[in-house]
């Protein structure tokens, strides 16, 4: 901006504003660096608490160049806030006199910035939305709510947004959160909420930001209890791991549904009709039935030797004992603890009925003796959970005996391994086997529950991976991500309230997003075309933005990588983000190719940078990315791919809806014969 541009220019003030905030944000963390804790700490270990506290708020004070400080700024009308005029961004920034400079979007204050508008203005009488490039302010843009002329106006900044093109992991979308998306995001701590939402809808961001939001509200309460996010795989969740921390969020864990779950090492895989009944909700029955029937009733009386004194405890009492803690609702470790002590507090009454006045330590020792000792592990065992499903998966009979009446002798025989593994060491357990001695675990000891998580693209788990990250937000909330019309594994869920069951969350709320901000209309047009084929009954996605992108359907004569790869050296003349998508198989001649013509390529999870733009996807890791420009390989290869056609359908519809820009499709094959009929 030249000399010659005048004071008053609005911009030049907004400028002047951001060069302010950084600079307070950058008095802020110097500030929280300078601060001397040496006198101030009880001890060491309260010492390195609070250097830990201050390190973590030093990380999040850092002014991030190329992130904006503040996106947008509200002017009420007197008398609302006294009329006064807020900032909206990031994080919240004041100057050394405390006074705000930059509000936090999280805060009350804030809330009209998304949802203020023409027809409720919610006594805003402007709302800005700023522009910038590469971290500098470049443009503003304003919204009289009570101009009755600007009732129509759609914002081209908020377009603009939206629609640009990305290199680099996942962003955030503080400055873009929609009025419906915002009322997700702002929903009570207390309750477990469902999103449905298609592609482009926004649902993984609303997740995400939706954590922030409950971090902000409920920040002592969560940090006591934790949170957690899980994402499908290693891929997604590299992908989104930068959009918390941009919010100001450190803490936060990350994971699969196979970390969770990661008790023994994973080097096998099942068969998809074996896999289909492992994540049965029966078997949770199954897995019940065997940990319990470990115990068994006594048939002799109990002798404790105690000095001098025997103290005898006949069969039918210790009987008594037993069957009343199997009767409790506890785990299966926690009631064998407590056989002890019940059996030591029957000795304890006879002690008091002979004179004596034993007390706890008494108590204590005689649950220590050989005797007792020798009854419980007689009558309540100790349980490897490994080794009980490992004895299930190998032993007819003991299979047979806790699957009657709930498995067929037909799903029997699929669990049945062909060549039983010799130890737990040696297995080659599947991944359905290791949420089946997750399972297990859980009801020998009762699994950590953390105060809220978020489980995105949950339209893939099985009845028996729900239950898995139910146990993890027991006493807790979640928040429940996913597109039933992109489910794509064989025991994908067929319903939101049959999988809330599952999670333990039954009668959920489930909201809908339909709205897509990040598709384009041909495309989503296009992809929507398999949803009656599909996913019948459920809503397409309509595309919001005004620009319809662009789609292209190159047929050629013969399969042709050489095709392939001119179509992905045409989408690298664009700005932005590729993703050549291929089937699984395909994935290998793809690169070969793409090496051949000097063409440097990523894996998914990989960051994208302005130099290296291009991420080869199979279409099996496709699920929650997108890319500004896809190249499609094949579609009929992707469906062919799969070991049915629903599924392979949709993996072709989540892989079509990638595309944020435009979306080029090269193929020799026929079309699958639910798109080629309408083309």
């Amino acid at each position: 901006m030249s000399a010659a541009v005048p004071t008053d220019d609005p911009l030049v003030r907004e400028r002047a504003h951001l060069t302010s905030s950084r600079a307070a944000l950058r008095a802020m963390r110097e500030e929280v660096e300078a601060l001397d804790i040496k006198d101030v700490t009880a001890n060491w270990v309260n010492s390195i608490v609070l250097e830990r506290q201050i390190e973590d708020r030093i990380k999040a004070l850092a002014d991030l160049s190329h992130t904006p400080l503040f996106f947008g700024r509200l002017d009420y009308l007197p008398p609302a806030q006294h009329g006064q005029r807020f900032y909206i961004g990031r994080r919240h920034v004041h100057d050394a006199h405390g006074d705000p400079m930059v509000i936090d979007w999280r805060a009350p204050v804030s809330q009209p910035y998304y949802q203020a508008s023409k027809k409720d203005p919610q006594d805003v009488g402007l709302r800005r939305r700023f522009g910038y490039t590469g971290g500098e302010l470049t443009a503003y843009e304003d919204e009289r709510l009570s101009d009755p002329a600007e009732l129509q106006r759609t914002s081209r900044l908020l377009q603009a947004e939206i629609e640009r093109p990305r290199v680099g992991p996942m962003r955030d979308i503080v400055a873009t959160i929609q009025p419906e998306q915002d009322e997700i995001v702002r929903s009570d701590l207390s309750g477990t909420l469902c999103v449905q939402g298609g592609p482009g809808t926004g649902k993984t961001a609303v997740g995400l930001h939706r954590v922030a939001y409950l971090l902000y509200a409920h920040r002592e309460r969560l940090a006591r209890t934790g949170t957690l996010v899980i994402g499908p795989n290693r891929s997604f969740l590299q992908y989104i791991e930068q959009v918390l921390p941009a919010l100001g969020e450190l803490e936060v864990k990350q994971a699969t549904v196979d970390d969770l779950v990661a008790h023994v090492e994973v080097r096998g895989a099942d068969e998809a009709a074996t896999a289909v009944v492992k994540g049965d909700a029966r078997m949770a029955e199954v897995l019940r039935r065997a940990v319990w029937s470990h115990v068994t009733l006594p048939t002799e009386p109990l002798m404790v030797v105690r000095g001098s004194r025997r103290w005898r405890v006949p069969a039918y009492e210790l009987e008594e004992i037993v069957k009343e803690l199997t009767a409790r609702d506890i785990r299966y470790g926690a009631a064998r603890e407590a056989l002890p002590q019940r059996v030591a507090h029957a000795v304890l009454v006879r002690m008091e009925q002979a004179g004596e006045a034993p007390d706890d330590r008494v108590q204590n020792a005689v649950a220590r003796n050989a005797a007792v000792k020798a009854l419980v592990k007689e009558c309540w065992p100790a349980i490897d959970p490994a080794k009980l499903v490992l004895r299930l998966l190998a032993d007819p009979e003991f299979l047979a005996e806790h699957a009657a009446g709930v498995l067929t002798e037909e799903e029997r025989k699929l669990l049945l391994w062909a060549k039983p593994a010799r130890s737990v060491k040696t297995a080659k357990w599947s991944a359905a086997d290791a949420v089946l001695i997750d399972e297990a675990t859980d009801l020998v000891e009762r699994t950590h529950s953390l105060g809220h998580v978020v489980l995105d693209e949950a339209q893939d788990l099985s009845p028996m991976q729900y239950r898995a990250v139910g146990r993890r937000c027991t006493t807790g909330s979640a928040t429940v991500l996913g597109d039933l019309a992109q489910g794509t594994t064989p025991w994908a869920t067929a319903s939101w309230e049959q999988a809330l069951a599952h999670l333990g969350k039954p009668g959920s709320r489930v909201e809908e997003l339909t709205a897509g901000f990040r598709v384009p209309t041909d495309v989503i047009a296009y992809a929507s075309r398999l949803l009656p084929h599909m996913a019948p009954g459920l809503a397409p996605v309509e595309s919001v933005r005004e620009n319809p992108g662009e789609f292209e359907l190159r047929e050629v004569a013969a399969p042709s990588d050489a095709a392939v790869v001119a179509a992905c050296v045409d989408a690298l003349a664009h700005e932005g983000s590729i993703g050549l998508i291929a089937a699984d198989a395909r994935i290998a001649p793809l690169a070969e190719a793409l090496e051949a013509a000097g063409l440097a390529h990523l894996s998914p999870g990989e960051e994208t940078t302005a130099a290296s733009r291009l991420t080869l996807v199979p279409a099996s890791l496709a699920k929650g990315l997108e890319y500004d420009y896809v190249v499609l390989d094949e579609p009929a290869a992707v469906v062919d791919g799969e070991p049915d056609e629903r599924t392979g359908l949709r993996r072709l519809y989540v892989a079509l809806t990638r595309a944020v820009s435009g979306l080029t499709i090269v193929h020799a094959a026929p079309l699958p014969g639910q798109l080629a009929a309408h083309a």
